[in-house]
Formats: structure tokens, C-alpha cells, sequence
């Protein structure tokens, strides 16, 4: 499984720590963006460690430093795309692989909110966006606990 996003900072980590904390490590969970120009977000990181996701020591990376660190591309069976953009190189760089690119919208909350507590609630809509599709997508998980 492979998340992307535009740059590897708030969309596709937070998918990547609540996917791995809702279904263990018994499959390859990893996330990448378009670009690797910005590190972790500390919005992520707070709205995840609410619900018991670890995000800080995530180190942001994109498609092309992925595959220059070893991850190909054919050792995922799918990917998800949460920004446009990303699934557009998603599409791009899997069409000459069997792997399937899905798009899930969510929310982009940077940039967003007049205030902390207003931008962490953004955040926080983002995370239970992302949450809510994955277990409509494959059911409550191991982690049944998480908020």
C-alpha cells in the first residue's frame, strides 16, 4: 500500500501512521508525495498522537527518492492518491505496471483556519477523513481502541 500526496507532509503520513496503527505491519505501508520540499507537519503530528499515531520522527520523501532508496513501484498492489496532483504522477508512473491508483479526496488543510485551535480542528478532519475511508475500505481493524 502507498499513499501519496503532494509533498509527504499531512495527508498521506497521517494515512500511513492510522493505516499501520489500525491494521498492524502484516502488509508493506509506506507514503511518498510529488514533491520532498517540506518536512513533517506539527498539525499532523499533534492531530495523530491524539488518537495514539506516532508521526514524528516520519521523514518526508518523494516518488523519485523513493525509487533512488529502493522502493519500486511493482512491490505495492495499490496506490492511494489523496490530492489531485498526486494522483495524476501516481497514474503517470504506474502505466506500465499492474497496480491500481485510486483517489480518495481529502480535505487539504494547510493554509487553512484564523487561529491554532480552529487550523488543529482542520487538521483533525483531515485525520478522521482519511480514518473513516480506510475502514469503510477494510473493516474496524486490530486497533478497534483508537478514537
Amino acid at each position: 500500500m502507498l499513499f501519496c500526496c503532494d509533498h509527504n507532509s499531512v495527508r498521506s503520513p497521517m494515512a500511513e501512521g492510522i493505516m499501520k496503527k489500525l491494521y498492524g505491519t502484516e502488509c508493506y505501508i509506506q507514503s511518498v508525495g510529488v514533491k520532498n520540499d517540506l518536512e513533517i507537519d506539527g498539525f499532523s503530528i499533534a492531530v495523530c498522537a491524539e488518537i495514539g499515531v506516532e508521526l514524528s520522527r516520519h521523514r518526508s520523501r518523494s516518488f523519485d527518492e523513493m525509487e533512488d532508496w529502493g522502493d519500486d513501484l511493482s512491490s505495492f498492489d495499490l496506490v492511494l492518491a489523496l490530492s489531485p496532483t498526486s494522483q495524476r504522477r501516481a497514474l503517470d508512473l504506474t502505466q506500465f505496471y499492474h497496480l491500481d491508483v485510486e483517489y480518495w479526496p481529502i480535505l487539504d488543510p494547510t493554509g487553512l483556519g484564523d487561529n491554532r485551535e480552529a487550523r488543529l480542528d482542520l487538521y483533525r478532519q483531515a485525520r478522521d477523513q482519511i480514518k473513516e475511508r480506510l475502514i469503510a475500505r477494510w473493516g474496524p481493524g486490530v486497533s478497534a481502541e483508537m478514537e
